[in-house]
């Protein structure tokens, strides 16, 4: 079954949805410490398709499991390879939905203050369009909120995620947004760019 499911994953060269599928029909119709034990060693491979398989599938399992949304916090945050930690924001996203985006606001909380940038890119990105998810979408100023301080983040990566997720958010919120920016000080070249996409027009 391993190999299957990386030959299958292996067939994927760009994108995600195959893999995201293949992850979604095992995770379906087999009980979940098989799924472990397979997420355990496809995530050993040196393939980043079968890895990214691993990562949904822990991701799947998060809601139930401590070990697997552990896993994906301090494990799979390391992997070197962009497109696995593109699969992480998805993984995260998939355990906030599964206990209620409510419910995930301490550890939102938690992964946005770790101290690896993948960890908080994870949040930032995988919740996109934050204000289009359950609870979010009643309290935009709480994703405001959480998005806002990471401005001054350390990481370009991190900042660019948080950049375009406010100006996610401020095409339907444009004065909760605009406010907040009001209180952003431009003179910080980091915020600036931050502010800069934000308000970054999409027209050309």
């Amino acid at each position: 079954m391993i190999q299957s499911l990386i030959r299958r994953a292996k067939q994927t060269e760009h994108g995600f949805i195959d893999i995201q599928r293949a992850a979604d029909e095992y995770f379906g119709s087999t009980d979940p410490n098989t799924v472990m034990e397979t997420a355990r060693s496809l995530y050993g491979s040196k393939f980043p398709e079968a890895r990214m398989l691993a990562v949904f599938l822990f991701g799947r399992l998060a809601a139930r499991s401590k070990e697997s949304l552990a896993f994906l916090h301090l494990r799979v945050s390391q992997d070197d390879n962009w497109r696995v930690q593109e699969i992480l924001a998805k993984a995260f996203d998939q355990f906030c939905s599964d206990i209620g985006y409510d419910r995930a606001l301490p550890i939102i909380r938690d992964w946005l203050a770790d101290t690896n940038p993948n960890t908080r890119r994870a949040v930032t990105e995988g919740l996109r369009i934050w204000t289009a998810r359950p609870y979010f979408d009643e309290h935009p100023q709480v994703a405001i909120q959480l998005l806002s301080p990471m401005r001054t983040d350390t990481s370009e990566y991190v900042r660019k995620s948080v950049g375009n997720a406010l100006r996610d958010i401020s095409r339907k919120h444009k004065d909760l947004v605009k406010a907040e920016l009001k209180t952003w000080d431009l003179t910080d070249r980091h915020v600036k760019q931050v502010q800069q996409l934000v308000t970054k027009s999409g027209k050309k």
